[in-house]
Order: C-alpha cells, then structure tokens, then sequence
C-alpha cells in the first residue's frame, strides 16, 4: 500500500460542515439598508448612480435572453 491507503483510515468519519435550517435562510433583495443618502458624498451618489444604471442594464439584458 502506499502513503495515505492505509487500512487504519477507512473507520474514520469524515467531517461535515453544520447546514443552516431553511427556515434561518432569510431571502435579500440585495440592497444596503444602511445607505444613508444624509450622510452621502458626491462620490457616493455617483457610485449610486453607476450602480442603478448597471441593474438596469442587467435587466434589459435578461430580458432579451
């Protein structure tokens, strides 16, 4: 036998990682409610601006599919 094909291994368990309950699974609709436009610079609402335009490019392009 070679390394690593041991006859020793084969009764260990292989670990899992823990699942989440699907009723723990929140769904998002993927926006930052944190966002405070008060609080914004001009680079925030420029990079808001880009980020607008490219889920609506998003969308049209799922649209034609």
């Amino acid at each position: 036998m070679t390394r690593g094909q041991t006859r020793n291994n084969k009764h260990k368990k292989k670990s899992k990682l823990s699942q989440t309950p699907k009723k723990d699974i929140v769904k998002s609709d993927g926006l930052d409610v944190e966002y405070s436009k008060e609080l914004a610079d001009t680079d925030d609402l420029e990079a808001q601006e880009r980020a607008e335009a490219a889920d609506e490019r998003a969308h049209q392009r799922s649209m034609e599919e």
